[in-house]
Order: structure tokens, then sequence, then C-alpha cells
């Protein structure tokens, strides 16, 4: 099975299990009714090692928008992976080519562990949808092949773009 190497991998492929436990706690003026439903305001990967103690083999379904890594900062949220802490981080990991935060490798380092702790929150017969573009797609699938087993992939789905006046002139 093909794998994917990079700058800083080393340092990934385990990080998953260095990050702390987080409680979860309930907040009273936010909740509505009795409902089990959870919405985890925090960084993602804290929230997903939260998640574990209750959740671990048990989700049926997931669906995940993970920053594109296009630099593009007109998104509802911004596409860099450039909170102070990832920075941090980033820079430990990778050294100093972190500053280009558009860069594959640091992409693929903040992915890494997110996804080996979604791959533990699915039950067996669970799956996981995740959207992306074309600039990080082929990046993806072998991440999604290593962590997952190629074997387990069902399908892409493709759509296509509304056709802009200038996108022609990228292929």
């Amino acid at each position: 099975m093909p794998t994917l190497n990079w700058i800083g991998k080393e340092a990934v492929v385990n990080h998953d299990k260095e990050v702390p436990f987080r409680l979860l706690k309930k907040v009273k003026a936010h909740s509505v009714g009795n409902s089990q439903n959870l919405i985890i305001k925090g960084d993602n990967l804290e929230g997903l090692k939260a998640l574990m103690p209750y959740y671990i083999g048990k989700v049926k379904c997931i669906y995940i928008d993970p920053p594109y890594n296009t630099g593009n900062e007109n998104w509802v949220y911004n596409d860099k992976v450039n909170s102070p802490k990832i920075k941090k981080w980033l820079g430990k990991v990778v050294g100093g080519e972190a500053q280009d935060l558009c860069r594959h490798d640091k992409w693929l380092c903040m992915m890494y562990p997110r996804l080996k702790l979604l791959r533990d929150l699915l039950s067996d017969d669970g799956v996981i949808f995740v959207s992306i573009d074309e600039n990080e797609v082929h990046n993806l699938r072998t991440l999604m092949d290593e962590i997952f087993n190629q074997d387990n992939f069902l399908s892409q789905i493709t759509w296509k773009r509304e056709e802009r006046a200038n996108y022609r002139r990228c292929y």
C-alpha cells in the first residue's frame, strides 16, 4: 500500500496519543431540552480527544470540511492553518519552514492526528465524508488510505464548479 512521507511526519504519526484528555463541560445556558447532541467549542483535536471515552468505536457517520490549504482568507473561516497554537506546534514539528503555512507538509501534519482520532471514533460499519478541493485531494486520498485502509474506500464524489470568466485560465 502506498504511503506518503513528508517533513514532520515522524513527529505526528503518534501525536494523537500525546494530546491530553479534556473534560467536556455542559453549559446549561447553551442547552436546549434534554437532547444528547453536543456542540463542542474549541480546538478540534482536543475536542476529538475529549469524545474518545464516550464514543470510541460508536460513531456511524462523520462529515468534515477541513481547510482546503489554498491560502484564501476570504472564506467564512480562514483557510490557512494559522492559529498561534498550531503555528507554534508546526514550528517544532517542521522547523523554520513553518512560516509558509500553505505548504502541503504543514497541511498533512495538521490532518494526520485528526484523521487518526476520527478513525478511532468510527464504528466498524461507520463512514466518513470529507469535503476537499483539487489542491489537497491527492494528499487526502493517500492519507485516508494509510489511516483507514485503502480497502475501505467506497467512492469519490465530484461536482462541477460554477464557471467564472477567469476559471478556464487556471487549466
